[in-house]
């Protein structure tokens, strides 16, 4: 079984906590040699989360397709942000259509895709709405324009609050305990999937993110009066919906038939307008599908390999 080469892009913009040139890391899948690597899928996980995500869906796309799967900043490996306020959707952004210039330097006649779970989808929806950076196939996975505010607050009651552990075993625990909604998932699947979100120091079991990313969330979902913080959520979704209004990518929309973050209504509108997403919804997983499973696999392959 292939793995991941660990590689990092130097960026500009916010500094880096340690100082000197921050860098964005990222796990490079090749494709097998008759592919020739010159169709590149860009995988960019949620809020929490971190590239190794991308394990599985990386190995069944190599077959025919290189793959990126990034760890945004203050995530994974890729260096944590000196000013937490920094920790912004333009920002990561900023960082993603680097990436997709030097993937463009290094193999110019590239077929790039992209692939974004929650954030890493709004990510891609801002990527997709600029021509000089717009990937050639868009897969949403249970993300859209509007984000229900009842998800947000369930985020936040989780992000940031920096738990440790005393195995390894407590921590996988605690993470499928605030993961209810990715679906059911065997014990080997869900150890594999937990084991990259941790880092061992001292003896302690550490959640492999900044705790700092939180800060701009919360200062959205708890710093403000409830209606003004819903004004700004709503005026958040027409730049959205503006964004995604102007993709002109075809776009498969992927949703947990119990998401909580992206409503049917949503989803029908997103196949109405803009690039008429063709969504497929998975039962009995909510936010979001982890792309572990091989129907949801299949779904993304089909739609990424299609002439």
């Amino acid at each position: 079984m292939q793995s991941p080469q660990l590689r990092f892009l130097p960026v500009s913009g916010p500094a880096a906590r340690e100082g000197g040139v921050r860098r964005m890391a990222f796990w490079d899948w090749s494709a097998d040699p008759e592919a020739q690597g010159r169709h590149v899928v860009i995988c960019v996980h949620g809020l929490s989360r971190q590239g190794r995500d991308f394990d599985v869906l990386a190995q069944a796309l190599t077959r025919r397709s290189r793959v990126l799967a990034v760890d945004v900043a203050g995530r994974g490996y890729s260096d944590w942000l000196a000013d937490p306020m920094a920790y912004q959707l333009g920002n990561y952004v900023a960082d993603l259509a680097a990436l997709v210039l030097h993937v463009r330097a290094e193999v110019p006649d590239a077929a790039i895709d992209w692939v974004g779970t929650s954030m890493g989808g709004l990510i891609g929806m801002a990527i997709a709405a600029q021509p000089a950076l717009a990937p050639r196939r868009l897969v949403l996975n249970d993300v859209g324009p509007v984000i229900e505010w009842a998800a947000l607050q369930r985020i936040g009651d989780y992000l940031g609050q920096n738990p440790s552990f005393a195995s390894e075993q407590d921590a996988v625990a605690y993470l499928a305990s605030i993961s209810t909604g990715f679906g059911p998932h065997t014990p080997a699947q869900w150890l594999a999937f937990s084991r990259p979100m941790l880092r061992e120091r001292d003896g302690r079991w550490w959640l492999h993110y900044d705790p700092a990313i939180a800060q701009p969330y919360k200062a959205m979902t708890t710093g403000m009066e409830e209606a003004a913080a819903r004004q700004f959520v709503q005026d958040g979704e027409r730049t959205l919906w503006a964004l995604y209004d102007a993709i002109g990518a075809p776009t498969l929309l992927l949703r947990g038939a119990d998401s909580d973050l992206l409503t049917r209504a949503t989803a029908s509108e997103m196949g109405q307008r803009g690039p008429q997403a063709r969504c497929v919804e998975f039962a009995g997983v909510g936010h979001a599908p982890t792309l572990l499973a091989p129907d949801q696999i299949a779904v993304v392959q089909e739609f990424l390999w299609a002439v």
